[in-house]
């Protein structure tokens, strides 16, 4: 594979950046656009609606709503916006399972046309998508993940915690893994993040790729806890994959 390239809780990260990060495998055999909206928090988005127009797909992995504000208007209103762009794939993040009103919320998003990834796979533009969720034991084993790596398919997995690609994914032939979770850090020295949910002071994990390409960790569109962003926007990432006309993994 070749790769290229003063909040608080539930308060917008604006102006968020807009990353574009091409990933090359010959395992792509038609070109695709992906936008990757990881930790919104039921943040507001209008402000990159119009960078989702010409995706081929809107990627949720985790985190579209905030426990801690209870609310999820927010991420209701971009489920609403989103699946008039493009198709919607959503992975479950922690906010969701600990949602107070998750009873409520979820037979809400399962109303909409969006396809919920829960410890599972579907096929989609000649790739495989798969979605990896937040757990309450992240040791516990998750048999889906290799019976997505052997299928032929460029295989592209949704896993909101970076931490868990090491003990769930690593081991298996995962093309790529998109993570968020991290928030980049919070505060960033140089490529350097403070602390990260997770993963604890000085974390590993907060933004760009890992492991020779196959984790990539989005520092998330919105700001969901008490510390400040310091050197440290939010973004959106829009990915294009492409194939490599035989030539890389």
């Amino acid at each position: 594979m070749i790769f290229a390239a003063l909040k608080r809780r539930n308060v917008n990260c604006t102006p968020r950046e807009i990353n574009h990060v091409t990933v090359r495998s010959r395992r792509i055999l038609q070109p695709l656009t992906l936008a990757v909206v990881a930790d919104l928090h039921d943040g507001p988005a209008e402000d990159v609606l119009p960078a989702l127009r010409g995706c081929d797909a809107i990627l949720i992995p985790g985190d579209l709503v905030d426990r801690h504000s209870g609310g999820y208007a927010n991420a209701l209103a971009f489920l609403d916006a989103a699946v008039q762009i493009a198709p919607v794939f959503y992975a479950i993040g922690n906010h969701e399972w600990k949602h107070p009103a998750h009873g409520d919320y979820w037979p809400q998003v399962l109303r909409r046309d969006v396809t919920v990834l829960d410890d599972r796979f579907v096929p989609f533009g000649g790739i495989v998508l798969g979605g990896l969720s937040s757990r309450k034991n992240p040791k516990e084993p998750v048999p889906f993940v290799a019976e997505m790596a052997a299928r032929p398919e460029f295989r592209l997995l949704m896993c909101h915690h970076p931490e868990y690609f090491a003990r769930h994914v690593k081991a298996h032939d995962i093309d790529l893994t998109l993570a968020g979770h991290a928030h980049g850090g919070q505060v960033r020295l140089g490529r350097q993040g403070v602390y990260a949910p997770g993963q604890g002071l000085l974390p590993r994990l907060t933004s760009g790729f890992y492991e020779g390409g196959r984790l990539l960790v989005s520092r998330g569109m919105t700001n969901a806890t008490w510390a400040p962003r310091i050197h440290c926007p939010c973004e959106l990432i829009i990915l294009h994959l492409e194939g490599d006309n035989g030539q890389g993994a």
